[in-house]
């Protein structure tokens, strides 16, 4: 069975009953949980998304975060080769909405051989990766 990548922008609208894609990330969430199917994430996803829920949720949603959600993922830990091709890429694009953790997790996705990515974010889409929930 295939994993799927899960992004920053999932796990926002997971968490935060007032964003907008909140209703379709929850239900695609629980479509995830309930397939049994490998959920996986780099260590920069971890320190972006604690960072920005800390900030917009508060400490409790970051709790629930580390300890509810954190421990169902496999968590692949980007090693400096991988966050050299990255920032080559950012580079490379020359495009401001682009981030290095963008372009971090489509480098851990090619070399992990992870073709869906759960996420709101249209740049994996523009990288070529299948994207859940379909916007």
């Amino acid at each position: 069975m295939s994993g799927i990548f899960i992004d920053t922008s999932a796990f926002l609208a997971v968490l935060d009953a007032d964003d907008e894609y909140h209703t379709k990330a929850k239900r695609a969430w629980e479509e995830i949980l309930s397939s049994g199917r490998p959920m996986i994430t780099s260590n920069y996803i971890l320190v972006e998304t604690s960072a920005l829920v800390q900030n917009r949720l508060g400490l409790q949603a970051t709790r629930v975060f580390q300890e509810d959600i954190v421990p169902l993922l496999t968590i692949r830990w980007v090693d400096s080769a991988i966050h050299s091709a990255a920032t080559s890429a950012l580079l490379a694009a020359n495009r401001k909405k682009l981030s290095l953790v963008d372009c971090v997790s489509f480098e851990v996705m090619r070399h992990s051989l992870i073709k869906c990515a759960f996420t709101f974010d249209r740049h994996f889409k523009e990288q070529g990766f299948d994207s859940v929930p379909n916007k």
